[in-house]
């Protein structure tokens, strides 16, 4: 699939999920490829159900990323709600625990990813 448009971001990887939908476990995709949204593409809360195409690009430890490895994730929460504030502020995207691991080859904390919708 190509990717246009892509955006330069950053993502930390938590393993703790929360729902935009009042708690309904049901729209968390079977798959767990699920993302928790940071303020630069919450929207208000228009992201929820959103998908988006994500892919590790950088980090700050050499061959931590999966090359042109890009996996489709479901917006499901907003991002203050499951992080510290000083963390949520310059995170653009929290990834779930399955997303994470599957565009990295190795444990970091934070990633530098490109997403498209």
């Amino acid at each position: 699939m190509a990717m246009s448009a892509l955006l330069p971001a950053t993502a930390l990887h938590i393993s703790v999920t929360t729902a935009c939908f009042d708690d309904d476990q049901t729209e968390f995709p079977s798959s767990n490829l699920f993302a928790v949204a940071g303020d630069g593409i919450w929207d208000n809360g228009a992201s929820c159900g959103r998908q988006y195409l994500v892919r590790c690009i950088s980090t700050s430890e050499r061959g931590t990323c999966v090359p042109d490895q890009t996996i489709q994730v479901k917006i499901v929460d907003y991002a203050p709600t499951t992080l510290s504030p000083s963390s949520a502020e310059s995170t653009t995207i929290v990834l779930s625990e399955t997303t994470f691991g599957g565009i990295t080859n190795t444990a970091a904390d934070s990633i530098n990813i490109e997403f498209q919708q």
